[in-house]
């Protein structure tokens, strides 16, 4: 499925369906190879993720850096990717558009935009503005032959700010604004996860969180897709962590059977088709 307009509407059609679509979080054209090698339908980027790769924190990624990952990503599979393009890199509504727009040319099927400022004083959006930010990035996403999926994140609950009735609210105004899938930011509460879903008309993606109900019990809920962040790259990051230290400190290899299973893994994802 190589045609980025197939793409975009195999994955919008693929949240209306049952079970949950299982979204797994590449950090690289590797990792995205793998991963769909495995079997997963489709592939999202993590901020967080490919800010690791060049050795910094999450949001210390430039709007450059972040397209151009998201290219590579694309383009290492023929599954449709959904881009994690933060707050849009700008707080104005025009300049989330630019990077919409930006993102439209690059072979993505999606994209997300979140409603964190980048601001620790002052993390959320005001509502109104917010919803603007997700006007303007619907109206990019949806333009011309290139559409995107369009996710509208609510960032309010992980930052403290607001209880669920707000994050309800900002998710039906972004409804409302032109979005194809809600994103709640973490959110694990099975009540809560139930509400949010009951509220709103369109696909609901939750995160992979520690507590988080099971895959089968999301899926009663109504939930529509399954999302990891930066937990797989990360947890490549914590068999590194546990291999070297077991080296440098017992001197042992015992990391050689995992890291065999990742050199057969990675074989079997990088061989030319036959």
């Amino acid at each position: 499925m190589r045609d980025p307009h197939d793409r975009a509407q195999r994955f919008l059609e693929r949240h209306r369906e049952r079970p949950p679509l299982l979204l797994a979080n590449a950090w690289d054209a590797g990792s995205a190879a793998i991963l769909a090698s495995l079997g997963f339908e489709a592939l999202a980027t993590t901020s967080s993720g490919h800010a690791a790769t060049l050795g910094r924190p999450d949001g210390a990624v430039s709007r450059e850096e972040a397209i151009a990952h998201a290219a590579a990503i694309a383009a290492a599979t023929a599954l449709p990717v959904s881009a994690d393009l933060e707050n849009g890199f700008a707080d104005d509504p025009g300049g989330v558009a630019d990077t919409v727009a930006l993102a439209a040319d690059t072979g993505l099927a999606g994209c997300s935009i979140e409603d964190y400022s980048g601001r620790a004083e002052d993390p959320i959006y005001p509502l109104q503005l917010a919803v603007e930010r997700v006007a303007a990035a619907a109206q990019a996403a949806h333009a011309g032959p290139r559409r995107l999926v369009l996710t509208a994140r609510a960032e309010n609950h992980i930052h403290g700010r607001g209880g669920l009735d707000d994050t309800i609210a900002r998710l039906l105004a972004y409804q409302e604004a032109g979005a194809d899938v809600l994103y709640p930011t973490g959110l694990t509460d099975p009540h809560a996860i139930r509400a949010v879903v009951e509220a709103v008309a369109l696909p609901v993606n939750i995160l992979v969180r520690p507590g988080l109900a099971p895959v089968a019990e999301l899926a009663a809920a109504g939930v529509s897709r399954i999302s990891v962040g930066g937990a797989f790259a990360f947890a490549a990051l914590g068999a590194l962590s546990e291999a070297a230290q077991e080296l440098r400190g017992d001197g042992t290899y015992d990391f050689l059977a995992l890291s065999a299973l990742g050199a057969r893994t990675a074989r079997e994802a990088f061989a030319p088709p036959r």
